[in-house]
């Protein structure tokens, strides 16, 4: 079923994308996202999921609707490549796999210490530490409330069949694909790359429409914490040197191509590392007061505009731009009272920052 002009990518159903490829968005109610694309290999072998899903009701239902459109079961399900540990793509996998016997699960062997955080539900404490050093206490408090859903429950939380490790190929129902590390999204996030159709299926790394956020992972320890923008950076550059492929993305709809949408991402983050050493060159300032000073999705909302979880995301990802420009020397870190504050690096006061990507200028700023 090829979606109609004007529906939006999130209705229910099972979509081909490609031959022997199905999209189904499944429904996320409580998450501004809306819906995650779960996508469908068919082959004689069985059928191979890129994803699974978050394990709800609405989701399980939606889920064996689609498949029996387009005539299969959950339980001819053989496989399950997930992307990355995230709820809204890897507990679905683990339920059914639990339910019915048959299907592996396989996630980046990275993502261990975020499933351990999920298992030992104490990761959205690390997240409140985060932001108290972000000097954002309000928001912290407010995070300390939130509950990972599902934590310690075996039914939607458990261990992989499977960890993926390094860059591959693997053969999925008689295409190859080839399985290629993108941390930054989260440690062990991969994509899934078949050249001979042309086909990326791109989980969180490259989404249609939004910037994904970086970092948001439990599990790090105190140096890779500073790492993720830089990871996805790296990931980004990764992506761009495969051919030009269809983006067949985890949120949205799979109009793009990658290379554009690379592009894109890459001069997103090249603008806001320019906007950030801006806000500081009034002086020095924490991750909460720069993303104050920012502005947040396509609809440049104020930080303070934000519901509390967003709001959040955007000061700890501002923290990750700041601790970019720190790593390249723009930027000097100190601590008060347990909050970080960055300040203009010395030999950078007082001249001009060009900010660049792919050797074109995008502006200078003092």
């Amino acid at each position: 079923m090829n979606l109609p002009t004007g529906q939006s990518w999130t209705e229910p159903g099972a979509y081909r994308v490609a031959s022997g490829v199905h999209r189904i968005p499944l429904p996320l109610p409580t998450d501004g996202l809306r819906a995650v694309n779960v996508y469908l290999i068919e082959s004689d072998a069985g059928l191979t999921c890129i994803d699974g899903g978050w394990a709800i009701p609405e989701s399980r239902k939606r889920f064996e609707q689609a498949l029996r459109s387009v005539g299969h079961h959950p339980r001819d399900i053989t496989s399950f490549l997930v992307t990355h540990v995230h709820r809204d793509h890897y507990s679905q996998a683990i339920s059914l796999r639990n339910e019915f016997g048959r299907a592996v699960v396989a996630l980046g062997e990275r993502e261990r210490p975020a499933l351990q955080s999920v298992l030992d539900a104490d990761g959205s404490t690390e997240f409140v530490d985060r932001l108290r050093r972000c000097g954002a206490p309000a928001l912290a408090r407010q995070w300390a409330g939130i509950r990972m859903e599902g934590g310690r429950d075996p039914r939607k939380w458990d261990w992989p069949d499977r960890w993926f490790s390094g860059d591959f190929t693997m053969e999925v129902g008689g295409r190859t694909l080839r399985a290629v590390h993108t941390p930054g999204h989260t440690e062990g996030h991969y994509v899934f790359a078949d050249l001979e159709a042309g086909l990326l299926f791109s989980g969180d790394h490259v989404l249609p429409t939004i910037t994904p956020s970086v970092g948001f992972t439990a599990g790090l320890t105190a140096a890779a914490e500073r790492r993720p923008l830089a990871d996805f950076l790296g990931s980004l550059a990764k992506v761009r040197q495969l051919p030009d492929l269809k983006v067949l993305p985890a949120h949205g709809g799979t109009e793009q191509r990658s290379h554009e949408r690379v592009d894109e991402l890459m001069t997103h983050h090249d603008v806001r590392l320019g906007l950030c050493l801006q806000v500081l060159d009034a002086g020095p300032a924490t991750a909460a007061d720069v993303a104050a000073d920012l502005r947040w999705t396509r609809h440049q909302h104020r930080l303070k505009d934000l519901d509390p979880f967003n709001a959040g995301l955007a000061v700890m990802e501002t923290a990750l731009h700041l601790y970019l420009l720190e790593a390249r020397g723009h930027l000097e870190r100190s601590t008060l009272d347990g909050v970080e504050v960055y300040r203009l690096a010395t030999e950078v006061d007082g001249s001009d920052v060009r900010v660049e990507h792919d050797g074109r200028e995008l502006g200078c700023i003092r």
